[in-house]
């Protein structure tokens, strides 16, 4: 049915509590309204017009007739990370999640720094955001050389340190390390490397974040696609969400324009990869987890001037999906993210109400069934409804 398929991303952009949100903190969660409600609109039209605000529960603008496929996706993992939303996104539901952390024991740190030859000393090793975290131990960090740790809400073990006090070539081995020790009760999702720059307690983060994922826990989409010898580019982290596994061909772009920018290129002139997988995380880490929900705003409607681009330059029999991983709503006082629905709009077949799908892997089951291979184990396809 399909030659080709392309999925983006927009990393973050939920829309809406899922039921158990509750139990995540995550009630008063909307990520796409509470943007609309506090900025006073979204000038997205392009959006609007596939379906974004005739989604379900959307708070958003509905048009009359639109021209996508759109829905909703509930999460099945008991988890609202980026991991665990790709895997199910590929067909792979996690039973348990990865694990959550208020803190590391010291015991696995003093071995980490041993295994690196550094001195066992570290800042932080608590719950924070990014940005708070450099502006209160930033100058610490700089003054003795000592890696800042810290957590949050979802599976992960961030390391930020400044380029000039750790190069990013340690600071990367740093994460190596890490990474080799959280196993078993310590089992995280992701290990992050959060570099930074500046002086006198005016910190900023880079774009050379690197993220080091675990291999999948099970098959994928990804590496079923493989076996067919069908081949992925991922565009931005995607290689790192899936630890490089069923991901051919690779363009690491740092940020939503280089996203967009290799997503059109892609579309316009690759002729090896089956899937294109691109995810967008400005959204998320940029916005997001800084609570900025004016240049989450901002970024949305960038994205949604080139969405035009987007789709003059799908070919004949290519399928767009643009979907989301989780929330990580800027309006509430979390900088975590958010347990919520994500949206589903599906261009490339015939415009449908999708209604809300019982899981991620949705679509992973409808990328399979679309180019041939037949029933993915998990999920529902919606090639009937878009045919």
């Amino acid at each position: 049915m399909f030659n080709r398929v392309c999925i983006i991303v927009l990393d973050s952009v939920g829309i809406g509590a899922l039921p158990d949100a509750e139990e995540y903190g995550d009630l008063q969660a909307h990520t796409l309204g509470n943007i609309y409600k506090t900025q006073g609109k979204l000038n997205l039209p392009n959006l609007y017009k596939m379906g974004l605000g005739n989604i379900e529960n959307s708070r958003l603008p509905s048009v009359e007739s639109p021209t996508a496929a759109y829905g909703r996706m509930a999460e099945v993992t008991r988890a609202k990370d980026t991991t665990s939303g790709h895997w199910e996104m590929m067909g792979l539901i996690m039973n348990p999640p990865f694990g959550t952390f208020e803190k590391f024991p010291d015991s696995m740190l003093k071995e980490w720094l041993r295994r690196a030859g550094r001195e066992e000393k570290w800042l932080g090793n608590f719950p924070s955001s990014g940005t708070q975290i450099i502006d209160d131990l930033g100058e610490e960090h700089v003054r003795t050389g000592a890696p800042i740790i810290y957590t949050s809400a979802d599976s992960v073990f961030q390391i930020a340190a400044h380029e000039d006090i750790i190069p990013l070539p340690e600071l990367y081995k740093l994460c190596e390390i890490a990474r080799e020790l959280l196993v078993g009760d310590l089992f995280v999702g992701r290990v992050i490397a959060r570099p930074f720059e500046g002086s006198n307690g005016t910190f900023t983060r880079t774009e050379n974040r690197r993220d080091y994922a675990v291999p999948p826990t099970g098959k994928t989409l990804l590496d079923a696609l493989e076996e067919h010898n069908q081949f992925t580019l991922g565009i931005g982290k995607i290689e790192d969400i899936f630890c490089q596994r069923g991901v051919k061909y690779v363009n690491h772009t740092k940020n939503n324009v280089d996203g967009i920018k290799a997503t059109i290129e892609a579309l316009k002139n690759n002729k090896e990869a089956t899937l294109i997988f691109t995810n967008l995380v400005d959204f998320d880490m940029k916005y997001g987890h800084r609570n900025d929900p004016k240049g989450y705003a901002k970024a949305l409607e960038d994205f949604d001037i080139l969405l035009p681009e987007i789709l003059n330059s799908l070919q004949e029999q290519d399928l767009l999906i643009i979907t989301a991983d989780h929330g990580c709503d800027p309006t509430t006082l979390s900088t975590d993210h958010s347990r919520e629905y994500v949206p589903l709009l599906v261009y490339g077949g015939k415009p449908a109400n999708l209604g809300t799908r019982a899981t991620f892997a949705d679509v992973a089951a409808t990328i399979y069934k679309g180019l041939g291979h037949g029933k993915w184990s998990i999920g529902e396809d919606f090639l009937e409804s878009i045919k």
